[in-house]
C-alpha cells in the first residue's frame, strides 16, 4: 500500500478529528514527511543503519514553542503506540545534551501546548555514572510537570534505567489505559517504566513524535492500535 493511500485511509476513518477507538490499527511507515505537521522542525528521508525512516531536527534560527511532528487526523485516548526511533545530540548541541527523543500522546489539539510524553536519553544508557544511567528514560506531562519538577517532588518515580545506545534504532511500545501508561523497549515482556497517575488523567488528543531541539532524531514504522 503506498503512502498516499495510507493517509487517505486515515482521513476517511478519522474525519473531523473523531477518535480511532474501535477501528482498526493505523500503520505509518514514516518513509516520507507527506501529511505530517512539522512544528519548529524539518524532516528528511534517510537510510540510517540500513533502515529507512525520517530524520527530524530543529529549524534554523530561534525557536518559539515545542519541537514536534504531529500525526494528522487521529485523536487518541487509550491503546498502544509502537515505533522504532533513535536519537543523538545534534552536532551543535551543548555537552549536556543527551539525545532526547520520544513520543507525545493525548496532545492538546488546539495548540499542542499540553501533552503526556515518554522520552529517552540515549547517551545516559551506558554512562559510567550510575546516577546518569538511572535517568535513561523519562515521563513528563507538559506544561505543568516538566522533568525537573517531577524529579524534585518524586525522585525516581517517573524515570528509570534502560540499556540505550545513541544513534541505534530502539523499538518502543507505549500502552495507555485511563490514568495508567507503560513503556516497553526492545520487545521486552515487562515494562521499563510504569506511570500510574498520568497527570492529564483521561484526556484525549493527538499523537506526536517528540524531540528536544538539541537532538537529531529518527523515526520509522509507527503503529497505532486503539482500545
Amino acid at each position: 500500500m503506498n503512502k498516499v493511500l495510507i493517509y487517505l485511509i486515515i482521513a476517511i476513518n478519522c474525519i473531523a478529528g473523531q477518535t480511532i477507538k474501535g477501528q482498526n490499527k493505523v500503520i505509518l511507515p514514516l518513509d516520507s514527511s507527506l501529511g505530517l505537521e512539522l512544528i519548529n522542525v524539518k524532516a528528511d528521508v534517510v537510510s540510517h543503519n540500513s533502515k529507512k525512516g525520517i530524520q527530524i531536527s530543529k529549524i534554523d534560527g530561534e525557536i518559539d514553542g515545542e519541537t514536534l511532528v504531529v500525526i494528522p487526523e487521529i485523536n487518541f485516548k487509550d491503546g498502544t503506540i509502537e515505533l522504532e526511533l533513535s536519537g543523538d545530540p545534534a552536532a551543535d548541541a551543548s555537552p549536556n545534551a543527551r539525545g532526547f527523543v520520544g513520543v507525545a500522546f493525548r496532545v492538546n489539539p488546539s495548540d499542542y501546548s499540553s501533552y503526556e510524553c515518554f522520552y529517552l536519553r540515549p547517551t545516559n544508557g551506558r554512562s559510567d555514572n550510575q546516577l546518569q544511567r538511572n535517568h535513561s528514560i523519562q515521563y513528563v506531562s507538559h506544561p505543568e510537570f516538566p522533568w525537573h519538577k517531577l524529579r524534585k517532588e518524586s525522585p525516581g518515580v517517573y524515570e528509570s534505567y534502560a540499556d540505550l545506545v545513541p544513534g541505534e534504532w530502539i523499538k518502543v511500545k507505549i500502552e495507555v489505559a485511563g490514568k495508567k501508561a507503560k513503556l516497553y523497549l526492545y520487545d521486552a515482556e515487562q515494562p521499563c517504566l510504569i506511570v500510574n497517575d498520568l497527570k492529564h488523567k483521561n484526556s484525549e488528543g493527538k499523537i506526536a513524535l517528540w524531540l528536544h531541539s538539541s537532538t537529531l532524531a529518527r523515526y520509522r514504522n509507527l503503529v497505532i492500535t486503539p482500545n
